[in-house]
């Protein structure tokens, strides 16, 4: 299970370090794709297989073919390496607003990886609603 907020930066190259808390359950290969709110999903490659096996099983009738496009069209395997930084396709870090610093939280299942600007305001309006 995923859970915390933490901030990183990203180097020249485009690489940001992992939570260490987060390194060993997400193995040394994820999936990264788009998410809601302009921020990206990274699941474990385990999680990922259930979650496309659930949509395989929904089929074509029942599932979000918008949503499920969205998704997986947008789906990178990404490495995780030796020290536990990963290079997030191009694409996805536009999609996302990725600039120095970024959020990057657990939600359970999956780690999001947020512009820090969008996750404050996230942040702000669910904390307005929960708090």
């Amino acid at each position: 299970m995923f859970i915390g907020e933490y901030t990183h930066t990203v180097d020249e190259k485009n690489r940001f370090s992992l939570p260490a808390k987060f390194r060993k359950e997400l193995g040394k290969k994820v999936v990264v794709t788009r998410g809601k709110d302009h921020c990206l999903f990274l699941y474990p490659t385990k999680t990922w297989i259930s979650i496309s096996e659930e949509v395989k099983k929904l089929g074509h009738v029942e599932s979000d073919h918008r949503y499920t496009r969205f998704t997986f069209s947008g789906a990178s395997e990404v490495e995780i390496d030796s020290i536990g930084r990963i290079l997030i396709p191009e694409f996805l870090r536009e999609f996302a607003g990725l600039k120095n610093p970024i959020v990057i939280t657990g939600v359970h299942d999956r780690v999001e990886i947020w512009n820090v600007s969008s996750w404050s305001a996230y942040r702000k309006r669910l904390e307005s609603e929960y708090a």
